[in-house]
């Protein structure tokens, strides 16, 4: 681990301060650390990534709105290739939440995520792409032969 030095303004670093207390962090340092990581995740997953990647949409939308729900089972559906999963609460008598795990090339992914957020009646909607690759290996299973096949690893960042 390395030592730096940062020069920051007396209403940042009271901000940060507050940020320490309120999140219960020891001291300045970990919090910097975590602060610098969900920085540079958020620059890398703004950036027009490629490659393949997994990633978590998460959006509200008003279920009253005529066919809506209807138009988001059927674009999941039409892009099954990149649905892995979908979670669905219902927040109050309107409102639905759905959290969306997607797998596939970044591309794609953002694609989907910006057609699905750009419905009407879609209130609020964010996606957060995590890079990864996709690699072949063999290894056994359960006592069996090693067998080959894809695993997806998180890239690292920086």
């Amino acid at each position: 681990m390395q030592r730096v030095t940062v020069t920051l303004d007396d209403d940042l670093l009271t901000e940060l301060d507050a940020f320490v207390t309120e999140r219960g962090y020891q001291g300045r340092s970990e919090a910097l650390r975590d602060l610098t990581r969900a920085g540079l995740q958020t620059f890398a997953s703004s950036a027009d990534g490629e490659g393949s990647c997994v990633a978590a949409l998460v959006y509200v939308y008003d279920h009253e709105v005529r066919a809506l729900a209807k138009r988001l089972a059927a674009s999941q559906h039409d892009r099954h290739d990149l649905s892995v999963a979908t979670l669905h609460v219902h927040l109050d008598h309107q409102a639905c939440l759905e959290v969306a795990v997607l797998r596939g090339e970044t591309a794609d992914v953002r694609h989907f995520a910006e057609h699905v957020i750009a419905e009407r009646g879609v209130r609020h909607g964010r996606l957060v792409v995590i890079p990864t690759e996709v690699a072949d290996e063999a290894h056994p299973h359960s006592g069996e032969g090693a067998d080959a096949h894809p695993h997806t690893h998180v890239r690292q960042s920086g």
